[in-house]
């Protein structure tokens, strides 16, 4: 009987670090997964990324290391039930004599876990029963309860670069144990690095469709236009949510950016037909409304965050209305970024000057040795004096020249700059 064998992704799944590739920043030497590796002392995190560069991998690479009891839920089947099964089972492993490490907690999709899902969560992780480590490709502020997130760093790993994807792909020619024995001709890879898009698992998959497809005995030839060719025929390799997933959100985003109402739709339409997430799509329009609509057009967020909340409430396929509805206003609305840059100017001048005093004037004064000391004294009620304005220093003593919002050229906000150098001048400080 012929044996079966696992897909391709499977059998190069890597078990050590040593093998592991990509990601330097958390397991490269003396990184911070790296060192709680080794260390042993595992702490609960949440694994942040794009599929295919290796979450679940490298949870099962701390389970081995660590010789852990590893237990793994998927949030797409796993209900509370299972959620509270699986915990009573970590704690018995957590009071056995015979283990080695404190059991850890693998949850796939973390994200498509419920809020009581992960209100089950909350005790076994404070408690020490188990450490979770969980997976995502959502943003895990949007998706993940505070009280979790409080209880787990968040890492978030990087698509893997075309350097990194060639050393897999090194990696899999020589040692896999179907590929190592036939004849292969590389000849070009970028077709294949690109349909990859930085995920090693649709790398993989992509190489098993060329094998399978390149009959028995002959050599097994990997160009751009084999590549493109057999993907083309086979357009089940593609996966959504690898380069259709980042490279058409991509050229929606910068459709609505560039104010084309007609390709915004389309790109929308393209993301609907592939199944996308419809949240997703919303998530990134409420992100959209703020970075490049911002104060040119205020209501740009309103509707965008009320579509999002549509979206929540009746689904698929209604959806699409409102979402349309959101791409077109967005997309024609006049655009600024002065807010986006004006708190990375801030955030900028933070990180350089570091923690500066605030003015004795600014500060609460709750107590009287607080009032004694000058905190609040010569403060200015704003709703005292005239148009309820009056000049007082708010920023720090040695910024309070700085400028960090710089209106841009539409309308709201020239007239938002008239009102304010109306109110402090040309210096626009006082």
């Amino acid at each position: 009987m012929e044996k079966i064998l696992p897909p391709l992704a499977e059998r190069m799944r890597p078990h050590t670090l040593d093998d592991y590739i990509g990601q330097e920043h958390l397991v490269g030497p003396d990184c911070i997964l790296r060192r709680m590796i080794e260390s042993g002392k595992v702490a609960s995190f949440i694994l942040w990324g794009p599929p295919g560069v290796g979450k679940t991998t490298l949870a099962r690479i701390i389970a081995n290391t660590t010789k852990s009891p590893f237990y793994t839920l998927s949030a797409v089947s796993a209900g509370v039930k299972d959620v509270r099964e699986v915990i009573d089972r970590c704690a018995a492993d957590a009071r056995s004599m015979f283990s080695q490490g404190r059991p850890i907690l693998f949850i796939d999709e973390i994200h498509r876990f419920s809020k009581s899902q992960q209100d089950s969560l909350l005790g076994a992780v404070e408690s020490g029963i188990v450490t979770l480590i969980g997976a995502t490709t959502e943003n895990p502020s949007f998706e993940v309860i505070r009280p979790l997130l409080s209880r787990a760093q968040v890492y978030t790993l990087r698509p893997l670069e075309a350097s990194q994807l060639q050393m897999l792909l090194d990696q899999t020619l020589n040692n896999d144990e179907v590929l190592s024995k036939r004849p292969i001709d590389v000849q070009q890879t970028d077709a294949l690095f690109r349909f990859a898009g930085g995920d090693a698992r649709k790398m993989l998959n992509i190489l098993e469709l060329l094998e399978q497809s390149t009959p028995a005995g002959e050599t097994m030839v990997i160009n751009d236009k084999v590549v493109t060719e057999r993907l083309q025929e086979n357009p089940a390799a593609y996966d959504k949510q690898g380069e259709m997933h980042y490279d058409i959100i991509s050229a929606f985003i910068k459709s609505m950016r560039g104010s084309d109402p007609d390709a915004a739709v389309y790109w929308l339409a393209r993301m609907i037909a592939g199944g996308e997430d419809p949240e997703f799509i919303a998530r990134r329009m409420v992100i959209l409304a703020a970075e490049d609509i911002g104060l040119a057009n205020p209501n740009a967020l309103l509707l965008a965050n009320t579509t999002f909340d549509v979206i929540r409430k009746i689904g698929m396929p209604e959806g699409r209305i409102p979402l349309a509805e959101c791409a077109v206003y967005l997309a024609t609305s006049p655009k600024s970024n002065s807010a986006y840059m004006a708190i990375d100017r801030a955030l900028a001048t933070v990180k350089s000057t570091g923690d500066l005093p605030v003015p004795l004037h600014l500060r609460n004064a709750p107590t009287s040795l607080m009032k004694d000391m000058g905190y609040g004294h010569d403060y200015k009620y704003a709703h005292d004096y005239p148009g309820n304005f009056v000049r007082q220093q708010f920023l720090p003593d040695s910024i309070t020249t700085q400028q960090f919002w710089k209106p841009c050229d539409n309308s709201a906000e020239q007239r938002l700059a008239d009102l304010q150098n109306a109110r402090w001048g040309k210096k626009n400080r006082p």
